[in-house]
Parts: structure tokens; sequence; C-alpha cells
């Protein structure tokens, strides 16, 4: 069973990669005090976090959740506790926060084997100013991926790309 975590005032929450387009590993990162609390996640859901951060930060009063963003960049040591299944968001008016809770991502368990454990859980309550800072880098992350074909949508590869709506003949440089 892997370690939960709970964080109720990071200074530090940002999402990053390593590796290049195509290959990349995405990290969720928060730090408070001496805990650095690393993640890995998917790029999906990094993009998924910032889209719905970014509408619940405009539904947020003016003025709410303050607070400094700190720097982007992911910390050292970057060694993952587990991969995130699940990614929860809400926001608790008794602290002023955004509440982020990531999920493990578990096994399916057999049948007729033994139960799986019960799954790890991250929870971090970020200011305002942390999750519009995430949602900026995000975005940025996102972008930097590989080319999108316009014909199909999906990424194209540096070598070419195989083209399901050309039924699969055409290799498309652009």
């Amino acid at each position: 069973m892997s370690e939960s975590f709970q964080l109720a005032e990071p200074d530090h929450f940002t999402a990053g990669a390593v590796g290049q387009p195509g290959q990349r590993v995405f990290y969720l990162q928060a730090r408070e005090r001496r805990s650095l609390i690393t993640l890995k996640c998917e790029k999906e859901q990094v993009s998924a976090l910032a889209e719905y951060l970014s509408g619940l930060i405009e539904k947020l009063p003016k003025g709410a959740v303050e607070g400094e963003a700190g720097k982007g960049d992911l910390l050292q040591p970057m060694d993952a506790a587990w991969a995130v299944g699940s990614i929860g968001v809400g926001y608790d008016e008794a602290i002023g926060r955004i509440v982020v809770v990531a999920n493990e991502q578990v096994e399916e368990e057999e049948e007729g084997g033994p139960p799986a454990p019960e799954p790890a859980s991250a929870r971090f309550a970020i200011t305002k100013a942390q999750a519009v800072a995430f949602v900026e880098r995000a975005r940025a992350l996102v972008k930097a991926g590989r080319a999108t074909c316009s014909m199909c949508g999906e990424p194209k590869d540096p070598t070419g790309h195989v083209c399901p709506r050309a039924n699969g003949h055409v290799v498309r440089k652009e």
C-alpha cells in the first residue's frame, strides 16, 4: 500500500514533464516545508485539471484565496511516490483555498484473487495564485507537445504521421 499525503499550505504546486515530446512523462508536484510530493500523471490529467481550475477560478469571488504563486519548475529529487488514477477539485470556504485531491491508480483486482489495496491519496490545499500559475504552466506544457495532424487531430511524430483519415496510406510530414 502506498503512502497518502496531505499538504494544508503548500508553498509549491506545479506540473511538469520530462523527456522529448511524444515520450514525455508528466508529474504533479507540491511542497510544504521539507515535504516534497511528486506524483506521476498523464498529459490529459494535467490538461483537464488546468481547464477545471480555470473555470473554478472564474467563479470564485474577486480577492478570494489570494497568495503567492511560487515558481513553476519541478524540484529535485523527482521520485514519484505513485501514479495518479483520478483527480478531484473543490473549494473549501472555511480555509479560503482550492483543494486538489489526487488518488492513486490501482490495478483491477482479479476475479477470485485477493482484494486490491485501498488507493493512496494526496490532498493539496492551494491558493488562488497557485491555481492561476498552475493553469498557465499546464497550458504551456501541453502546447509544447507534438504538433497535431490537421486532418485527424492525432499527434504527429517527427518522422512523419500515418493519418487514419487517409486510410493509413499516406505519411504526412507537414
